[in-house]
């Protein structure tokens, strides 16, 4: 009798587009975050995908000293793949959206596949007053920002990348984004086995046709990964907000499980995606 398919579920604790007044849940300072990626990890994440914040007002923050402090305490308490977005937020540069990745060389990293409208501002319809001035002017300028990976910022990242040993979770919001990944494979920028991060419900990108988790249920019945975390989706139901990163990863852990698979450890994901180990990142 054949084992059970193996499947990897990555956590993606915070991230960029909910802001404060969205979750009293939602991860913030270092503590929080770093404390949000062991429990997920602990309930069955081999993958945790990082973004870091102004531990004084929740802004995304991409600057070393953010990151460095979660990373140190996840690193020291958990053998879980550690996730450095190269997305950052729609308002900084490449430059400042490259740096943790470069400064830090971790196992994996993400990598936006094109240039699109990045629209968070429908969700203005939703709260009227914000915990922090930002929020609001921040949700707004949506309306007339885009969130920028040329295929000149994609073979940056690509290529300050390479001599780290960093392999990257390709994130296709669209199908186009899809045959920018088959152009750098082309080229050899980027090489197998891909891991590939189909994002579905944000405003300029392929709408969401389900909600929340059953969209990961779908993938890991047709032969996928899955991914959860607050970054995106502060719920566990509907109109029912999650109380932890982990409360999800146990939550589409069920599912999996319920359809007869198996949770891949940290050690499977690592093998199954090629993955350099925990002994050599920087951090």
């Amino acid at each position: 009798m054949a084992a059970p398919r193996k499947v990897i579920i990555t956590c993606a604790v915070t991230g960029s587009i909910h802001t404060p007044t969205m979750s009293p849940h939602l991860p913030i300072t270092s503590e929080e975050i770093a404390e949000a990626a062991i429990g997920a990890a602990e309930a069955g994440a081999a993958i945790v995908h990082l973004h870091a914040r102004n531990p004084k007002d929740g802004r995304p923050d991409q600057s070393l000293e953010a990151f460095s402090p979660f990373l140190k305490v996840i690193k020291q308490r958990s053998a879980c793949v550690v996730n450095i977005t190269t997305g950052g937020a729609a308002t900084m540069t490449i430059d400042e959206r490259l740096a943790p990745c470069a400064h830090f060389k971790p196992e994996v990293a993400s990598l936006n596949m094109g240039t699109m409208n990045f629209a968070l501002y429908p969700m203005l319809a939703r709260f009227k007053e914000f915990k922090h001035d930002w929020e609001r002017p921040y949700l707004e300028g949506s309306r007339t920002r885009f969130a920028q990976n040329t295929f000149a910022d994609i073979e940056k990242i690509l290529t300050t990348c390479a001599d780290n040993g960093t392999r990257f979770e390709c994130e296709c919001y669209d199908i186009g984004h899809l045959y920018t990944l088959a152009h750098f494979a082309d080229r050899g920028l980027i090489k197998p086995p891909f891991f590939v991060q189909s994002v579905f419900g944000i405003l300029g990108g392929i709408g969401a046709h389900h909600e929340d988790v059953l969209i990961a249920a779908m993938s890991a019945a047709m032969g996928g990964n899955v991914r959860v975390g607050l970054e995106d989706s502060l719920w566990i139901g509907p109109g029912k907000l999650a109380e932890s990163n982990a409360a999800q990863v146990r939550h589409v852990r069920q599912i999996i499980e319920g359809l007869g698979l198996s949770v891949a450890s940290s050690d499977e994901a690592r093998e199954m995606l090629s993955l350099k180990g925990g002994d050599r990142v920087s951090f």
